[in-house]
């Protein structure tokens, strides 16, 4: 298996905001951003779709700051809000959580769903060095102040009890709790700070692992067909190149028609063969036997999901029968194109297979049902477009329900019978 933590990725960090209605949240992600990104206002709901900025901090690069609706939405669309307020929790490797009120029922259980799945979380008090606006007009100033002070020191009590108790190994050495208030500055530094703290702490995956060193060939065999878009390569084909680059490997591509030609010239065969899972067994009987295999989608497998649990789902196809349903699952929204890999080659390679009809289900972009119940495989794609938390989060999914689940590239070679002979 390629090693994941090897070199740094540059894939886009995702920080996702998340709180009450009217808590603050589009004030904070405007004051990051040095824009309005969202827009602000007193009136609740404000915020419906989640709302994207990507932006560069610095050190940590590329960022990804997500909006995302107030939760406790009590109007007529705040269900529509939350699920997919739920849809971006999914994806991040960050949440913020901003905290407002004395009630703070609603941000603890958000805390806790994001402890579970392991992703770092940065409480935030929005509002810090504003008057507490519970108080009625007869207040003193006096009181406001006292009041303010104890509403935000019994929030951080309750924040760092819960925390305590998660049994993380961050509360070891505790938690920092933020408070800010965009309207000021307030803080705003500090939260800043805090990101960059914790996002250099996350895994930094990699696409080869230890499979090339410098020095090394590498091919490439990448097929200029109808799915090729014109004048460009697809993405895994772009990161991929980019980190043999950085790798200093030596780098060969061709096209399937003019691999064997290539292979003649050269004086030594090359240390690996990266394909198009398309062609796996055209490649496989062209390959020097000394040379190993595997496909741009093999291994994204490994660098956006969990290639256990792609290898051990591809097994449950020998067990498809005439009738079955199949998930696709896309993560980007493209235009479908003659024999499209995973609407058309895929699903008829697993007719062939089972020797009879199959249902096929197609999901793009971000979608993905909550019920996979009624599926019998999945199939996702290489996720190219997406981060991997998100790609973990259907596997979690597809497992906790019971449903086999496995990739575009592993499907392939399953199918072809050369998944044992490849490159993992």
């Amino acid at each position: 298996m390629a090693d994941l933590n090897k070199t740094p990725s540059g894939m886009r960090i995702n920080i996702g905001f998340f709180g009450k209605t009217n808590s603050g949240k589009s004030s904070i992600i405007n004051a990051l951003a040095g824009q309005d990104v969202s827009i602000v206002s007193d009136k609740p709901g404000t915020t419906t779709d989640p709302v994207y900025k990507a932006m560069e901090i610095s050190p940590i690069g590329p960022c990804l700051l997500t909006d995302t609706a107030g939760l406790g939405d009590e109007t007529e669309l705040g269900g529509h809000r939350e699920e997919r307020t739920k849809r971006v929790a999914a994806e991040c490797d960050i949440a913020v959580i901003v905290f407002l009120g004395e009630d703070i029922d609603i941000e603890m259980n958000m805390m806790t769903f994001f402890q579970k799945k392991n992703v770092p979380v940065i409480p935030v008090i929005g509002h810090a060095d504003e008057n507490d606006r519970s108080f009625g007009s007869d207040a003193t100033q006096e009181q406001i102040d006292r009041g303010s002070s104890e509403r935000i020191e019994k929030t951080e009590k309750i924040i760092k009890e819960a925390f305590e108790k998660s049994g993380r190994d961050e509360a070891k050495s505790g938690i920092n709790i933020i408070r800010v208030s965009p309207v000021t500055g307030f803080g705003m530094d500090e939260l800043k700070n805090e990101i960059i703290r914790i996002a250099g702490g996350l895994p930094e995956p990699s696409i080869l692992g230890n499979l090339v060193s410098a020095g090394d060939l590498v091919m490439c065999v990448m097929p200029q067909d109808k799915q090729a878009p014109k004048g460009r390569l697809i993405l895994p084909q772009v990161t991929t190149l980019r980190e043999l680059l950085d790798k200093h490997a030596r780098i060969m591509c061709v096209a399937p028609e003019e691999m064997s030609e290539a292979l003649d010239e050269l004086k030594n065969a090359p240390k690996l063969i990266i394909t198009d899972s398309q062609v796996f067994d055209k490649v496989y009987e062209l390959k020097p036997e000394d040379s190993l295999l595997t496909s741009f989608s093999v291994l994204f497998a490994a660098y956006k999901g969990d290639i256990e649990s792609y290898v051990e789902g591809a097994k449950a196809i020998t067990d498809l029968k005439t009738g079955a349903k199949v998930l696709v699952a896309e993560s980007c929204s493209h235009a479908p194109l003659d024999e499209d890999i995973g609407r058309e080659k895929i699903p008829n390679l697993l007719r062939k297979k089972v020797g009879g009809e199959i249902e096929v289900d197609v999901v793009a972009g971000k979608d993905f049902p909550e019920d996979l119940t009624k599926y019998d495989l999945i199939l996702q794609c290489g996720g190219c477009m997406v981060n991997r938390r998100l790609i973990l989060s259907r596997i979690e999914a597809a497992k906790a329900q019971g449903v086999p689940i496995t990739n575009y590239g592993i499907a392939i070679a399953f199918l072809k019978g050369i998944l044992d002979k490849i490159t993992l």
